[in-house]
């Protein structure tokens, strides 16, 4: 079954002079206008399409990608304001309105809001919303220690930035264990430290435990191998510097040159580490 504000895969009906009509699976047909019709399709063929309601109500589809589709968060850029609400930068060609009721403060042009999109339950349309906390999972967060999740820069807060997890949770990355400025609305891998009592995530950018210093490892011994065999990098070295170098924290380092010298791989001097030759 066909699902509005979502990628369906629908076959070709017929062919007009104004595009190709698609076959929803419902009984309804639904319209491909030529500039997005590919070269050679034929009555018969599959595509894969987004759908959505055009400015005059009708179901259209576009093989355009929209910057969010129906059940996921994401930040918008307002592109005008009117009675009815904000109409945001779908990445389409309608915009994705934002009706006054579902705004947090009023919208103003030209800013960038995190917003759900969604199906309205009484019109069937997609609309946006900026009331956020409403759509995040009451179900108990479920991961495993270390596990990889895909997070979403929400805002930042004195002890670190807030972050939305894999379109479901709310999480925290302490400031102390960052290394670089992260901005609202970047989206990044992340890795599970704890599942809180509150049920909030703590995040890390790094993967943790024995995984972090076997990957940081790596990086040094590809480093020193690139740089001749010695790195003017050590354990008392500023954690920017190492951060810039290995995109991880001076404790990481440490432990991944901690176990490099215990293999006998590297020495430890003064100033910097040096490779071990075979």
């Amino acid at each position: 079954m066909m699902e509005i504000g979502k990628y369906n895969k629908l076959a070709v009906v017929k062919t007009v002079d104004f595009g190709v009509y698609l076959d929803s699976g419902d009984g309804r047909e639904i319209l491909l206008p030529t500039r997005y019709v590919p070269e050679n399709l034929q009555p018969g063929d599959e595509i894969e399409v987004f759908i959505y309601h055009d400015n005059e109500g009708r179901l259209i589809a576009t093989t355009a990608k929209p910057h969010a589709i129906v059940g996921e968060f994401k930040f918008m850029q307002v592109k005008s304001v009117n009675d009815t609400g904000a109409f945001l930068d779908w990445g389409i060609m309608k915009d994705l309105l934002v009706p006054y009721k579902e705004q947090k403060t009023e919208m103003q042009e030209g800013y960038w809001y995190p917003v759900y999109v969604r199906v309205d339950n009484i019109t069937g349309r997609i609309m946006a919303s900026a009331r956020i906390e409403k759509f995040l999972s009451n179900v108990i967060p479920d991961y495993t220690f270390n596990q990889e999740v895909n997070i979403m820069v929400v805002s930042e807060a004195e002890i670190g930035y807030k972050v939305i997890v894999d379109n479901l949770h709310w999480g925290m990355v302490y400031r102390n264990e960052v290394f670089q400025r992260l901005e609202r609305g970047e989206e990044l891998k992340g890795y599970v430290k704890e599942v809180r009592e509150d049920e909030k995530i703590d995040i890390s950018l790094t993967p943790l435990g024995y995984i972090k210093v076997e990957g940081v490892s790596g990086l040094i011994l590809d480093a020193l191998k690139i740089q001749g065999g010695y790195l003017a990098v050590h354990d008392k070295s500023e954690p920017e510097l190492i951060y810039s170098l290995f995109r991880c924290s001076k404790k990481a380092f440490k432990q991944a040159i901690g176990l490099l010298y215990k293999q006998k791989m590297i020495t430890i001097e003064q100033d910097g580490i040096r490779l071990l030759k075979k």
